[in-house]
């Protein structure tokens, strides 16, 4: 399985994944985020305690979950210092828009470094490359952590070189919400599960007297989610067998005539839908379907929508979505024995205990936690999203993927929004991806 994700970037003046999606832009070291999994956003920084109690080793946790996924680590860290009587994590939230710029910061100053943090898996070999973190194998061999824990996806991705750089918590695939009252008003009885399925209902369910849509086609963030997803169903993927850019391939071309065509030939999707536009109309009911990740069902569930989630219809020749993960590493500089220990330590509790990360609308990457009788119990969105894990996609395990790949959004865009044809859009990317490999090679 290849294994892909995109750095959460910006497209333009735009991504920054909503948070949650809806990140903001970052730098090429940065994974797209937005956390791509925080639309709320605090950006909170408090730490769940000042100090570590006597005879108690402390150990710095960063995260960008300064959205509503935060309180669900928070409480996760809160039991595990309760019950430690040799360590005491301190958590902090950083900003997540500012996350990887205050991330790099301490890395280039030595000062201010965590002795844990939270890392999009896509930017591993970034930072890895860089040699700024430090392999896991010892740590987690000593914790008693083993590989096959975790979902085989993430853990492979994250193994460069025959080591193991980072720990998932998590995997966010690309996923389908859609609105149950207007399935039900347009007579249909299940989400759809292929092209043609979707095309049917969508069809049923567009109304533009009613400013009503079957599905609105975003032509900004989440594309980046949602327009690879469309390649991998193909067999095909954004880079060639040597790892160079292949982003005009006929996959490519085919995957984006087909987004195109349910905006100007198919009709079910309004014409220049904004960034977060088609999350505005499904919250108010006139979008049917939306195609997105697991974060946004705190966003659904306070707004009281009767959503539905199911995974993404097969459009192509097989099953495929593009996701990410949040994934444990460590920096390179942190040697205290101790340290290492407590963290160790740590996420071995997380392994057996993340079910309440779960709870926030994530599906983990620990198999034991899969497969408790307690996960299956959870609404139908995490169980759903685990369907997904056999054929899920990273982003290429390149370093700088984003900054490589950034004029592919823009041609993105200007052909969603009618301004451009998919060959020569792409034709164009990856006239400037190739570019843009190269100097990096110099």
């Amino acid at each position: 399985m290849k294994r892909l994700k995109w750095l959460h970037f910006a497209l333009a003046a735009c991504l920054v994944l909503a948070l949650t999606a809806c990140g903001s832009g970052k730098s090429d070291s940065q994974s797209q985020t937005q956390d791509n999994n925080q639309t709320g956003s605090s950006n909170s920084s408090k730490p769940s305690d000042t100090s570590a109690p006597k005879g108690k080793t402390e150990l710095v946790f960063w995260s960008p979950f300064s959205g509503p996924d935060g309180p669900f680590m928070k409480k996760i860290v809160d039991a595990y210092n309760e019950q430690s009587d040799s360590y005491q994590v301190k958590f902090q939230i950083q900003p997540n828009g500012d996350y990887y710029k205050l991330l790099d910061n301490a890395f280039g100053t030595k000062k201010n470094m965590p002795d844990l943090m939270i890392m999009h898996l896509d930017a591993i070999p970034t930072y890895a490359g860089k040699d700024l973190l430090q392999p896991m194998d010892d740590l987690a061999a000593k914790a008693g952590i083993k590989k096959e824990d975790y979902v085989e996806a993430a853990v492979n991705y994250a193994t460069i070189d025959g080591k193991w750089w980072g720990i998932p918590l998590d995997i966010h695939p690309l996923i389908m919400y859609y609105n149950k009252d207007l399935f039900a008003e347009a007579g249909i009885e299940h989400p759809p599960t292929n092209r043609e399925e979707f095309l049917e209902a969508a069809k049923k369910l567009t109304d533009p007297s009613k400013g009503q849509w079957g599905y609105a086609v975003p032509t900004l963030w989440p594309q980046q989610f949602i327009f690879p997803s469309l390649i991998y169903q193909q067999g095909a993927d954004l880079v060639d067998a040597e790892g160079n850019p292949n982003l005009n391939s006929p996959e490519a071309v085919d995957a984006l005539a087909f987004l195109k065509s349910l905006i100007f030939e198919h009709k079910v999707s309004p014409e220049n839908v904004a960034q977060d536009g088609e999350v505005k109309l499904f919250l108010q009911g006139k979008n049917a379907i939306q195609f997105n990740g697991p974060w946004m069902k705190d966003q659904w569930d306070k707004a009281g929508i009767n959503y539905g989630v199911a995974p993404v219809p097969v459009f192509f020749d097989q099953p495929g979505v593009f996701g990410g993960s949040h994934t444990f590493v460590v920096p390179k500089e942190q040697t205290d024995a101790a340290k290492l220990e407590g963290i160790g330590d740590f996420l071995k509790y997380v392994a057996g205990h993340s079910l309440d990360w779960a709870e926030s609308g994530q599906a983990v990457a620990s198999k034991q936690v899969l497969a408790s009788p307690e996960f299956q119990q959870l609404t139908q969105q995490q169980t759903e999203v685990a369907k997904e894990f056999d054929y899920v996609h990273f982003a290429p395990p390149i370093p700088d993927w984003g900054s490589i790949v950034g004029e592919l959004w823009t041609q993105v865009n200007l052909t969603l929004l009618g301004k451009a044809e998919p060959q020569k859009a792409l034709d164009e990317a990856q006239k400037k991806a190739l570019q843009a490999a190269e100097a990096k090679k110099q």
